[in-house]
């Protein structure tokens, strides 16, 4: 194999990932700007279009003017916090995948009965929430293309 048919073959497998993930839109509700700014980082990196929104009313306005795929919700936010935020996301769209991202390890005994579909812990580490977040995608994926076939 050539260093040019190595080379496209490596750019076309890392195209092919970015472009899976191109109209996957994630919406980050969090009032840490550093975290958001991380978030959104990791995330474009990987593909993703990213929405960015620094209080819970702000992203509720979004998720009702935008197609998005998934939220990433923290929980002790001014204002709105993201427990309230989380009822009326699932009062707009029922079946929204939101991963609550806190650094309150006491609130994960509650997540599901809040009707969220995972919550990880806030960390350096970004791999556990980036992991978390495209299985959320997949699986909203498959599910939309089950239920497609079903129709």
């Amino acid at each position: 194999m050539t260093f040019e048919e190595f080379f496209f073959r490596k750019t076309n497998n890392c195209s092919t990932l970015m472009q899976k993930n191109l109209k996957k839109k994630i919406l980050v509700i969090d009032d840490n700007e550093n975290a958001r700014h991380l978030l959104n980082l990791e995330l474009s990196d990987l593909g993703y279009d990213v929405v960015l929104a620094n209080e819970a009313f702000t992203g509720l306005n979004i998720l009702k003017e935008k197609n998005i795929s998934l939220i990433v919700l923290d929980i002790k936010m001014p204002g709105m916090d993201g427990v309230e935020a989380l009822e009326k996301i699932l009062c707009l769209q029922k079946d929204m995948p939101v991963v609550i991202h806190s650094a309150y390890s006491h609130f994960k005994e509650n997540y599901l009965t809040w009707g969220a579909t995972d919550y990880v812990l806030k960390s350096v580490d970004m791999k556990p929430l980036l992991k978390t977040i495209e299985r959320n995608i997949n699986l909203t994926v498959k599910s939309t293309e089950y239920n497609k076939l079903g129709q």
